[in-house]
């Protein structure tokens, strides 16, 4: 069913229009009025009086109720936000005088008491001569439009803020005009202000740009470029740049293309940054890098070489104390003489030891090889070298495996020793007399196995807990008769370090201190090791197994130590030692003599050791003899630097008369070899 309207043209005179016609004109209009959302308004301006409706008003919170205070326009100030009325009607006068049409925006007060943007858009009917009688309009909601405008207002100011506060310049190209836009501060970056011409009437400058990039930089910036449009790679790149007072800065640019359906560059737009300071502080981290790098090569040289002056005159100390283990006829008080010596001149080459370890590590020298290590036999290896300087001080030693004894670590053998020796060591000199040391093994999560080693000393105050891995820092012990370097934990961390392990501490005043080792689990295994063969801390003195005629040259200038060998080789009737001073009479001596052997020290004055080592291997004469190399300097370099260089075997100083008289003894088997092979 459908309603039919009466049709009446808007163009039809009121006059010819019946009542009914004219009701439902005004019903439909305020229909629409209200549908639309708008605020409608007519103001006689000669009563003030004002007629308003429609559903903008609704939308305020007023009703019919209200009507009555809207009708007055003496009372629409108080309607209006302060901070907008001088604007609305200075806007209302400028329509009274000019005619045209009214446009205003302001804040309107709703009945809460917010504040909604409105925009009024208004005229006004005049009479014959030409005074506004009435001013009619409408009135609708803006506010979302001006929330929308405020917060692109922000974003714009916020992007100026950032880009100001980072000093970065801003550049664009646009492919329609190839055209090329850079910011004012591009153009600061190489020292212009806004009124040098180049950045106020420059026609090329995209060109003028590129005229002052540093000229072995340019080829990179076009390359970059073109690889870049033809979208093959990121925009982003460091160069150069000549400044307008000749001076270079650095700028990284970093932009991007967009492209349209075809793959061509329509638009690129990046940002220029100036980072001068961070080049010449990246110079100043490397030239500090290459001072450190200088610094610690010295370093490491300066303790090669006193390694060096310190092991020659140990290597007397302990060389002749060792030649009296091989004297039947001394008295017993004198063997304890002799121990007591041995035993002082092993501490100090522990000391020069750890100095030289520290000195390894810190330069990155020192190198690991990781691989299953069975625990419980370290852990009784190392109890048999310890056990001595237990029972010297009547401390009970003992461990605790709970049921690990097969359990196995990733470790470097010799270095996890190392480390395990220092902890026992500590925790024996350390302890009290007739206390106790316990180690003992823990599975940990994580498949992780702790060693910890406990003492029953004095402990560690706990204000010095920070100390305990600062190198050369025996937290006052220096005070005692403990001996000792002040870097064997220094040692010992990095050693547990460098095998991805992790070691620290708990310690209690007057109570003791443990510390514990945290290495990675690697499965277990059988310990196949015959009981009754632990290591032993001295080695007994070994005999020299020459039974014929051997002639050894040896090429030394160390009075000290010739005087060690001497005696030595006094004792073995098949063997004779010949003495030089001087490398160039030892070549002559080797060339004339053809000794059976020859014992080299590196360190000699005029040729050293490698030297006079060539002109012998050179040397078809004595190119055959065996040179056993002996030298003060043992940094890892240096002796693979003699094994390399083809010494038959690289002593080092102190000499242990065991290891000389094995290599002896190896040579006089070879000899016996090549004596059977030729018959």
């Amino acid at each position: 069913m459908s309603i039919k309207r009466p049709s009446i043209s808007i163009t039809q005179r009121l006059d010819d229009l019946s009542p009914e016609q004219l009701r439902e004109i005004v019903h439909r209009y305020r229909r629409i009025f209200c549908g639309s959302g708008y605020g409608f308004w007519e103001w006689d301006l000669e009563t003030s009086f004002i007629d308003w409706s429609g559903a903008f008003w609704e939308q305020l919170g007023y009703t019919d109720l209200d009507r009555e205070e809207f009708y007055d326009a003496n009372q629409l100030p108080n309607y209006i936000h302060p901070d907008d009325r001088d604007i609305m009607f200075e806007a209302v006068r400028h329509h009274l005088r000019s005619s045209e049409p009214l446009h205003a925006c302001y804040r309107i007060r709703t009945k809460g008491g917010d504040y909604l943007w409105t925009q009024v858009r208004a005229d006004s009917i005049r009479d014959e001569q030409g005074r506004a009688r009435y001013l009619s309009g409408i009135n609708f909601d803006v506010t979302e439009l001006k929330n929308v405008e405020a917060a692109l207002r922000e974003s714009e100011a916020r992007q100026v803020r950032i880009i100001q506060a980072s000093k970065d310049g801003i550049w664009e190209w646009y492919a329609e005009r190839n055209g090329f836009h850079f910011s004012s501060r591009c153009w600061e970056h190489l020292g212009y202000n806004e009124n040098d011409d180049i950045v106020t009437n420059g026609q090329d400058r995209l060109r003028e740009w590129r005229n002052h990039i540093h000229k072995d930089d340019l080829p990179k910036f076009d390359r970059t470029l073109r690889k870049h449009m033809s979208g093959q790679g990121a925009f982003d790149i460091e160069y150069r740049v000549y400044t307008k007072q000749g001076d270079t800065r650095w700028i990284r640019a970093r932009g991007r293309a967009t492209f349209d359906d075809t793959g061509q560059p329509t638009r690129m737009s990046g940002t220029n940054m100036d980072i001068t300071d961070i080049k010449r502080a990246e110079e100043r981290v490397m030239q500090a890098k290459e001072t450190a790098e200088k610094a610690n090569r010295a370093k490491s040289e300066f303790l090669s070489s006193m390694s060096h002056e310190l092991r020659t005159p140990l290597n007397a100390i302990l060389g002749y104390a060792q030649l009296f283990e091989y004297d039947d006829n001394l008295q017993a008080v004198q063997k304890d003489n002799l121990r007591e010596i041995r035993s002082a001149g092993e501490h100090l080459l522990r000391l020069i030891n750890d100095v030289l370890d520290l000195a390894k590590i810190e330069s990155g020298k020192m190198q690991t090889q990781l691989q299953p290590v069975l625990v419980a036999r370290l852990l009784s290896d190392c109890f048999t070298l310890v056990k001595p300087q237990a029972d010297a001080r009547g401390i009970y030693l003992h461990a605790n495996y709970h049921n690990l004894d097969h359990a196995c670590v990733t470790a470097d053998p010799v270095r996890l020793k190392q480390a395990l020796l220092n902890l026992l060591s500590n925790a024996i000199k350390y302890n009290r007399v007739g206390g106790e040391v316990e180690v003992t093994l823990s599975a940990l999560h994580n498949n992780v196995l702790r060693i910890s080693v406990r003492d029953t000393g004095t402990g560690i105050a706990p204000h010095r807990h920070d100390e305990v891995f600062q190198p050369f820092n025996r937290l006052h012990a220096e005070m005692s008769k403990v001996e000792g370097s002040g870097v064997g934990l220094v040692i010992t961390k990095q050693l547990v370090e460098m095998m991805n392990g992790h070691i620290d501490f708990t310690s209690e005043h007057d109570e003791g201190t443990c510390f514990w080792v945290d290495l990675k689990r690697c499965g277990e295994a059988v310990d196949e090791r015959p009981q009754g063969t632990p290591e032993v801390a001295h080695e007994p003195a070994e005999e020299l197994l020459y039974d014929t005629e051997c002639r050894v040259l040896y090429i030394e200038d160390n009075p000290t130590n010739i005087r060690l060998m001497q005696q030595f080789f006094s004792r073995y009737r098949h063997c004779t030692l010949e003495v030089t001073e001087e490398p160039y009479l030892g070549i002559f001596r080797a060339r004339s003599s053809v000794p059976d052997i020859i014992v080299l020290d590196i360190n000699l004055p005029g040729l050293d050791g490698y030297e006079v080592l060539n002109v012998l291997q050179k040397d078809p004469i004595t190119a055959s003899i065996p040179v056993i190399g002996l030298s003060a300097n043992v940094m890892s370099i240096d002796v693979q630097k003699g094994r390399d260089a083809g010494f038959y075997e690289y002593l080092t100083k102190p000499l242990q008369i065991n290891q000389l008289v094995r290599v002896l003894n190896r040579l006089a088997a070879d000899a016996k070899a090549e004596l059977v092979s030729d018959f």
